[in-house]
């Protein structure tokens, strides 16, 4: 054996090594992306189920949604009749009312008037009757 035969039998050996270095992390890299593989897909099985029924849901929250903007726009329909009945109503009634009102006020406050009136000179009138009473008393004494 020659110096360049024993150099190639140990590069050859040192390769075959290396190869043996490297082929066990190499197993355990393959056994780990095999078990990834299986998470993976037992994830996904799981996840499948789920995302079906977040897909109901969501069809379920969209029909509520169609709903509540029907509703929505009923009551901004409603409010705007409302609007318009409460004008209508004040064009019309409005200004009788106020009509009414000022002469109901106008009524209490003569009736009151009358009425304190009336006071005064019944109390105007029960002095008089009494200065004359004493007056009458004087003269007679």
């Amino acid at each position: 054996m020659s110096a360049g035969e024993i150099a190639g039998l140990i590069a050859a050996i040192a390769v075959a090594l290396l190869v043996l270095i490297v082929a066990v992390p190499l197993m355990k890299l393959g056994r780990t992306l095999d078990e990834t593989t299986l998470t993976i897909r037992q994830v996904r099985e799981q996840s499948q189920p789920i995302l079906s029924q977040a897909s109901t849901t969501v069809t379920h929250v969209n029909a509520n949604l169609e709903r509540v903007d029907d509703i929505t726009g009923n009551a901004a329909n409603v409010s705007s009749n409302v609007a318009a009945l409460t004008s209508v109503f004040a064009a019309t009634l409005g200004s009788p009312l106020i009509k009414v009102a000022a002469f109901s006020y106008g009524v209490r406050s003569a009736a009151r008037k009358k009425r304190e009136g009336q006071a005064l000179a019944d109390a105007q009138r029960t002095t008089r009757d009494e200065r004359r009473a004493r007056r009458a008393v004087r003269k007679a004494a």
